[in-house]
């Protein structure tokens, strides 16, 4: 079954500002966590931030770049981007 994937507003935003490499490996992980849910041990520096909380690098390097993402609720299958940026800025 099919996962939800958001963007919150601010990491929506974040992502316009984002390289074009970064942004199209953005847009991959956000296709994986509709397909195949919201643990993403295959990516690279994947850990859990919190029961509900995840992150992974989406470009390794300098700088690198992550993603932040919370599941939303259980059933509804919904998971909200929160950041997506430089790891510098992560919240966390």
């Amino acid at each position: 079954m099919a996962w939800t994937v958001v963007l919150s507003r601010k990491a929506d935003k974040q992502k316009e500002k984002l390289p074009d490499p970064v942004r199209g490996a953005l847009l991959f992980l956000l296709h994986e966590i509709m397909r195949s849910g919201p643990v993403r041990g295959d990516w690279p520096n994947y850990g859990k931030l919190g029961t509900k909380t995840h992150h992974c690098h989406v470009k390794k390097g300098k700088p690198t770049y992550v993603a932040v993402w919370q599941e939303i609720g259980g059933k509804v299958r919904l998971v909200e981007v929160i950041y997506v940026g430089t790891h510098e800025k992560a919240p966390y």
